[in-house]
């Protein structure tokens, strides 16, 4: 019987799936991500991996682990796998995309909207036995209606986004990608800009990017210091692509307004970050997906990929297309 190791309590729909497919399928039961050794020790009694993004799959665990049929990852982002290793080694690497777009995109127009009236740090006054009575010099926040948005990667998430600031805020869209979105473009008239146009501009910036070597690091205090004063800063994509030191720093000193996170630099976020206090910031612990409908879909998507492999049949979203797939 084909065995199938799942790193965490993944929504039952995936799970049930290879169960009725006929897969052994056996769950890590902990409540916290397995270690390298934990996860390699369990791992080389099973054919097939199903894990997340917490899961470190780099060259040594590969190798280590080199007998794995196949990969599929509850995400869309595979970074925490070494790609062109698993290649090397034949071992196709599945994904989910497409079904959190909309679920994403819901969080960073949040963060967005919270950022901009300060609602997560009036919230917690409230409870600190701030609230006395009504100031009308206090507590103000900012307008984003008729400004721009820029977004850094506009593919399936960035032109959801996209639309609910331009339907619902009328805000002209500017982007920076590797390559032109004429979907967008058309759609909504989003204008492609350069990488420096896009901080100089933007009111709203909202990465949307993959991590990549080109990606890591590259909203530093260079970058923050070209932004407006009045900018927006919203991460929802991977918390590497900023520099959260250089980010603190831009916020005390006023270089740009306010910042929304659904990821953060390291993860989990220590609670004594400063971020965790300031005005102008609204930080929650990468929730982007986590919507009951979504979490399924994911999980229905990464079995499909672990099911249609042994079938025989193409892996519906594989990532590393170059691999040569061993009989």
């Amino acid at each position: 019987m084909t065995k199938v190791f799942a790193t965490m309590k993944f929504p039952e729909k995936g799970i049930n799936m290879l169960q009725e497919e006929g897969f052994e399928v056996t769950v890590n039961e902990k409540d916290k991500p397995l270690t390298r050794d934990e996860l390699i020790e369990n791992v080389m009694s099973h054919n097939a991996l199903f894990c997340t993004l917490s899961d470190k799959l780099d060259k040594y665990f590969l190798n280590r682990c080199s007998h794995l049929d196949i990969i599929s990852q509850f995400a869309v982002g595979v970074d925490n796998i070494d790609l062109e290793e698993a290649t090397r080694l034949g071992i196709p690497v599945g994904n989910t995309p497409d079904v959190l777009s909309d679920a994403t995109a819901d969080v960073a127009f949040g963060l967005m909207i919270n950022v901009s009236r300060k609602m997560f740090y009036l919230h917690k006054s409230i409870g600190r036995g701030n609230w006395k009575h009504f100031k009308p010099d206090a507590n103000l926040g900012i307008e984003i209606k008729n400004r721009t948005l820029g977004v850094f990667g506009l593919g399936r998430i960035g032109m959801e986004m996209a639309r609910r600031c331009r339907g619902a805020y009328n805000m002209k869209i500017i982007y920076h990608n590797r390559s032109r979105n004429k979907m967008a473009e058309n759609e909504f008239g989003a204008n492609y800009v350069g990488f420096e146009e896009l901080l100089g501009q933007s009111d709203v910036l909202s990465v949307h990017t993959n991590l990549s070597a080109e990606t890591d690091g590259i909203f530093n205090k260079d970058a923050f210091s070209r932004m407006k004063p009045t900018a927006i800063f919203i991460n929802t994509a991977r918390g590497r692509i900023h520099n959260e030191n250089d980010l603190i720093q831009a916020l005390n000193n006023g270089i740009i307004w306010g910042a929304g996170l659904d990821v953060t630099n390291p993860e989990p976020m220590d609670p004594s970050n400063p971020l965790l206090s300031m005005e102008n910031v609204a930080v929650l612990p990468h929730i982007g997906s986590a919507t009951r409908e979504t979490r399924n879909k994911m999980s229905e998507l990464a079995a499909k990929n672990i099911i249609e492999y042994y079938r025989g049949n193409k892996i519906p979203n594989l990532v590393n297309t170059g691999v040569s797939i061993q009989d």
